[in-house]
């Protein structure tokens, strides 16, 4: 890996900050895209202690509005002439409803919408660094989702817990889609559900916060959930691996609920009109 660029959305936290710090100990020059530069900073000072050899660098950008997403894309663009791997891990679960400046409930937003624009502004830079791999990180919990187009993308449905399983299979409806598109580009795409992991996603507030963080306690750590989306970045034997599904380092078929193509051909044009109309 040494060399290669690989961008890391929401790379400060988590499972991100632990995607970061694998890929920087195999060389690579790791991109952390940090929504807050204070955060931001503080992981790469965080990963470059524990690395002194580690090349890792900051991009601040916000993945909450269209336009936000855009500039984050031309910055990438502008400042690496080659990018070789996007990780699109960077995720939320709102316990309420907040739509952005487009009128998009936020988790949408950050879930599909915004690696579904990274995917598409960044895809010629990674043809031309080809060959190079784009890693979706996914959750499990998009068996539980239900997408309606008329009320999902702007809210009208919310639910603390139902949302954000739906804005996950927002994002796993489009890998066929998507797929097709980088047929043949030396770009592979990939999804990964990464483990039941112990992160800040989903915590509320009140004596039900409490207990989740409770519970969570028995989850994995983040670095075992980065084991997989960085084998999926980096390892040699899924190389030319591309529109698969993993629950960690398993192929799976998708369920039955993400293998309905007429939703999925509608919600792709849906987010084609929503990124044009900005």
């Amino acid at each position: 890996m040494k060399n290669r660029v690989c961008v890391v959305t929401g790379g400060n936290a988590g499972i991100g900050k632990a995607i970061v710090q694998a890929l920087a100990a195999q060389q690579a020059q790791v991109v952390v895209v940090s929504r807050d530069r204070t955060r931001g900073d503080t992981a790469v000072q965080d990963i470059c202690q524990s690395l002194p050899n580690a090349h890792v660098e900051l991009v601040v950008g916000d993945l909450g509005t269209i336009a936000t997403t855009r500039q984050l894309a031309h910055t990438l663009l502008d400042r690496y002439p080659a990018i070789h791997v996007l990780i699109n891990n960077a995720g939320i679960w709102p316990t309420k409803k907040q739509l952005n400046a487009d009128g998009l409930e936020q988790s949408f937003m950050v879930n599909h919408l915004a690696p579904f624009m990274l995917n598409r502004l960044l895809f010629e830079r990674l043809k031309a660094s080809a060959p190079a791999r784009i890693v979706n990180v996914s959750a499990g919990l998009y068996v539980n989702g239900r997408v309606d187009l008329t009320k999902t993308p702007y809210g009208h449905d919310f639910h603390p817990i139902r949302t954000y399983a739906s804005t996950k299979l927002c994002n796993v409806l489009c890998l066929p889609l998507e797929t097709a598109q980088l047929a043949g580009s030396g770009v592979t795409l990939n999804a990964v559900h990464p483990g039941v992991i112990n992160t800040d996603l989903g915590i509320m507030r009140g004596p039900l916060g409490w207990l989740m963080k409770l519970v969570k306690r028995s989850w994995r750590t983040p670095e075992q959930g980065a084991v997989a989306p960085v084998w999926l970045a980096t390892a040699p034997e899924v190389a030319s691996t591309h529109g698969q599904y993993f629950n960690e380092k398993d192929a799976i078929t998708l369920a039955e609920v993400a293998q309905n193509a007429g939703l999925a051909q509608q919600l792709w044009q849906l987010s084609e009109r929503l990124i044009e109309s900005v």
